[in-house]
């Protein structure tokens, strides 16, 4: 997968009222620089909760924490 393949997730800042979508491999970094400069650190940006929703449930799912 080149670098323009890869998949991107959607981070929204209320307080700005943006959303953006950015990089997986670059979410964290992006969010945190977002925060520390515009909110002084407040942590107003985040992952969409939907998606952040979506993505912790196949992640649980593909390590077969739903199973009995």
């Amino acid at each position: 997968m080149s670098e323009n393949d890869e998949p991107t997730v959607p981070v929204h800042c209320e307080a700005c009222e943006t959303t953006n979508r950015v990089a997986l491999s670059d979410v964290a970094t992006a969010v945190e620089r977002h925060n520390e400069r515009v909110h002084d650190g407040e942590e107003c940006a985040q992952v969409d909760p939907d998606v952040a929703d979506q993505l912790a449930d196949l992640v649980a799912e593909d390590l077969g924490l739903f199973e009995e």
